[in-house]
């Protein structure tokens, strides 16, 4: 799907890209952040794109958590007032569904998508799926993934659930902290074979929690193509976003 944005006469016209949130209860000072700049950054801009993990763990769409319903409204809000809102999944709320969509008058995008942002096209993924060399994760991903274990999942009763999030989180937490930066972070391999077969030159994610913009040198059938890797922070003590604009894209942090 390509998204452009809406056609209008003003020339401040803008689009907002954020992702790692990691919104939970024990971090109440994230979610007032995020709330403030839904008011203030997001209600100002055409469209919003949230690249996933905005929670830190979500355990389905009937969840009635405060939190959840606390965002969800505070989306709502944003899209009543005419922000177009997009959602990718992440790794932590990949069972974030329809119900969600619906409530917070959201667009579910695919794991990877090619969008129009004012004249360049733009290839928008979480990020999870570049760090090939994880081996042990990529097979973990493959598993939780599966459509049909998904919608086991989702049927199972709410306590389970969180239970079964709460124990996951902790066995990636102690697997994570065996696990060297490289293999963390991406494969350069995976990032010019993922461009290459979409067809552009730019890239924004985020997951790798390594906020940069990077210029890339892609070798397309023995020519050299410029080519460019924006990776959103997560947000911490810094919030982070892309803006981008007839001007181009530019990565941004703001205190919190």
């Amino acid at each position: 799907m390509l998204h452009r944005p809406k056609p209008t006469q003003h020339n401040d016209l803008h689009t907002l890209l954020i992702s790692d949130l990691h919104l939970s209860p024990a971090q109440p000072a994230l979610t007032t952040a995020f709330e403030s700049f839904l008011h203030q950054q997001a209600s100002q801009c055409e469209a919003l794109y949230i690249l996933g993990d905005l929670f830190e763990a979500w355990v389905g769409d009937d969840d009635p958590a405060p939190l959840a319903q606390a965002v969800i409204k505070n989306l709502k809000a944003l899209t009543e007032r005419g922000t177009r809102l997009y959602f990718l999944h992440g790794n932590r709320d990949f069972a974030i569904g329809r119900r969600f969509a619906r409530e917070t008058g959201s667009a579910l995008l695919r794991e990877l998508e090619v969008v129009n942002l004012y004249g360049e096209k733009v290839l928008l993924l979480h990020g999870d799926t570049l760090c090939t060399e994880d081996k042990d994760y990529q097979r973990a991903r493959r598993l939780i993934r599966n459509p049909v274990l998904l919608a086991i999942m989702k049927r199972l009763p709410l306590k389970i659930r969180q239970q079964i999030a709460i124990s996951g989180r902790k066995k990636s937490m102690a697997a994570t902290g065996n696990k060297s930066d490289a293999i963390m972070d991406v494969s350069q391999q995976a990032v010019d074979s993922t461009l290459v077969q979409y067809g552009v030159t730019t890239m924004i994610h985020g997951h790798t929690h390594r906020p940069c913009d990077h210029a890339i040198e892609l070798n397309i059938e023995g020519h050299k193509q410029s080519a460019r890797r924006i990776v959103l922070g997560d947000w911490h003590d810094k919030g982070w976003a892309i803006k981008a604009s007839a001007s181009g894209l530019e990565l941004q942090s703001f205190a919190i």
